[in-house]
């Protein structure tokens, strides 16, 4: 079953509502967190954790009032947690305005499996980028768009690793669906055969 796809904030950035085996998930909740809760209680999809891909601030925007609103813990890689806990700073760096999140985080560890997905740590547009992973879909978070890449020009960016990570990404199946942090969804076939970045690749 697709995701429920939220645009939020200025920076146009993908939340998803999403069905798992173990209950519904939020992914990157960014912004405008009444519009998401408005959202779930349409759909009657009430999530029970909030699953980040990077704590860039356009991706955690909404976790504190969802967070107060909904009791839901929050799942982060550790090497991410200074970008969380400095994204109401970076926000403004940028005249942007964000609650702080929440302190409290459980970590997310490479190769661990969490509301049915697995997780692959995917470092490079931040040190703790992951994406999540189940069969036949991965949410890449700002790792890959449709004809784009993450940045690698950012605090704590790293081109090297990025690619590497991209890589790795594209060892996956070529039908797999990429449900990424901004723009529409997309497919690693795709992405292969027309993304300006990645066409030069044996992938």
């Amino acid at each position: 079953m697709s995701p429920l796809q939220l645009v939020v904030g200025p920076l146009a950035e993908n939340t998803y509502l999403v069905r798992t085996p173990e209950g519904p998930v939020l992914i990157d909740p960014g912004d405008e967190a009444e519009r998401i809760l408005k959202a779930a209680k349409e759909s009657g999809i009430w999530p029970k954790a909030i699953l980040l891909t990077h704590a860039h601030f356009d991706h955690v925007g909404a976790v504190g009032p969802l967070v107060e609103a909904l009791d839901l813990p929050v799942y982060l890689h550790p090497l991410d947690l200074p970008l969380y806990r400095l994204a109401p700073e970076l926000a403004q760096a940028f005249g942007l305005r964000i609650p702080p999140p929440p302190l409290e985080v459980w970590p997310l560890e490479e190769g661990m499996s969490l509301y049915g997905f697995t997780v692959w740590h995917l470092p490079g547009h931040s040190p703790g980028h992951v994406a999540f992973l189940r069969e036949g879909e991965v949410y890449s978070g700002d790792l890959l768009f449709k004809g784009g890449i993450g940045r690698y020009d950012l605090p704590g960016a790293d081109g090297k690793a990025l690619f590497a990570s991209l890589r790795r990404l594209f060892s996956l199946p070529a039908q797999t669906r990429v449900y990424p942090g901004h723009g529409p969804p997309t497919d690693l076939a795709t992405e292969a055969r027309t993304n300006p970045f990645l066409i030069e690749w044996e992938t």
